[in-house]
């Protein structure tokens, strides 16, 4: 059987957005650069073209390829949290510099690349056999941008 792996296109920021990826989410590492030949197209010869790298020990490609295509929240990397902690950490990295952040835990890099930030007690919560506690916390996740696990609690326990 082949191997499946992500398969980004980027217009031009493939390098810098593995190297960030690396300093930020642990496990994850660059692991080669190619540069473009002669003759690829929207991509001067020399320049980064195609970056491997680990990300969270999984493979993922990222290509540097112009602007004939766009990363959108089609695709997101889905970044499970320990905690209310980490989401915050995971937050403001993620979202800074250009970011842009969207509802529901979800946010838009400054490399165009959309990541769902969500803590473990949120499948938690969803999973609990009160109906109408789960029902008080979807509403409540529903006005969030940034999860706040403090406030989906509350919403479940209806306090």
């Amino acid at each position: 059987m082949g191997a499946v792996r992500p398969h980004l296109w980027f217009h031009d920021r493939a390098e810098e957005a593995a190297e960030f990826y690396a300093k930020t989410i642990p496990n994850t590492t660059v692991t080669s650069v190619v540069t473009a030949p002669a003759g690829i197209p929207d991509v001067p010869e020399g320049a980064p073209f195609i970056v491997e790298l680990v990300i969270d020990g999984m493979p993922a490609t990222f290509l540097n390829a112009g602007d004939a295509f766009t990363l959108d929240e089609a695709f997101s990397f889905y970044l499970t949290c320990e905690d209310q902690a980490e989401v915050d950490r995971y937050w403001d990295e993620l979202s800074a510099d250009g970011g842009r952040t969207g509802q529901c835990g979800w946010l838009r890099d400054r490399f165009g690349v959309s990541w769902q930030v969500v803590p473990r007690q949120l499948d938690d919560v969803m999973q609990r056999p009160d109906a109408a506690g789960v029902q008080r916390a979807t509403a409540a996740l529903m006005g969030m941008t940034k999860i706040d696990v403090a406030a989906l609690e509350a919403a479940y326990s209806g306090t």
